[in-house]
């Protein structure tokens, strides 16, 4: 029962997360970028999400011939269309909005709603810019594609805890990301500050 009331809510707040990042997203506003520079990642998840929300378009008008005849299940059909319609659409604003932040004391790397991954910079060994179109699960390895690549990898002295969606934490020692601005990213996190122990990061 327990485990059904936590996957409730944390449904219930990735859709209120969802319906947020849509708001801001129509408003052309930003999440939390007041702290540093934003590099944002959603350019390679466009086509996609396009393609994804004109398929859900196409199929909303499909059945609402088709089901012309019967009213009641119409409408709650309808609903569920466009519902979903408005579900990708506020999922590509989330992209959009809750960009990868670069700050004077930590780096902020996210995707969507679903992660917020805030790290120390004293934790991190090393940055560099690196494209991978491939992902094998590891121990202590967290990939966060975009268009099945990640472009940025991060090596830490130190592991960060990362909670997944439905509250799972795990430590996070090594970290891939894509951002769209691989190179403006590395270069700004490498000159925002010293790495451990007061070192350069590499």
């Amino acid at each position: 029962m327990r485990a059904a009331v936590r996957v409730g809510w944390a449904l219930a707040r990735h859709e209120a997360r969802l319906m947020a990042s849509l708001a801001l997203w129509l408003a052309r506003r930003t999440h939390g970028v007041r702290e540093g520079t934003a590099f944002g990642y959603a350019r390679g998840e466009k086509a996609m999400m396009s393609g994804i929300a004109f398929v859900c378009v196409v199929e909303t008008v499909a059945m609402s011939v088709l089901l012309a005849d019967w009213p009641t299940l119409h409408a709650v059909v309808l609903f569920l269309d466009v519902y979903t319609v408005v579900v990708v659409i506020a999922l590509y604003a989330a992209f959009a909005v809750r960009p990868h932040v670069v700050g004077p004391d930590r780096l902020r790397v996210r995707r969507a709603v679903h992660v917020d991954l805030r790290i120390p910079r004293e934790r991190i060994a090393s940055v560099r810019r690196e494209l991978r179109m491939t992902h094998a699960e590891a121990d202590g390895e967290l990939n966060l594609a975009v268009g099945s690549r990640t472009t940025v990898t991060v090596e830490l002295a130190e592991p960060v805890a990362h909670r997944s969606f439905f509250g799972r934490t795990r430590d996070v020692r090594v970290l891939r990301f894509h951002a769209d601005d691989a190179d403006g990213l590395v270069r700004a996190l490498t000159a925002a500050a010293p790495g451990p122990a007061d070192h350069a990061v590499p």
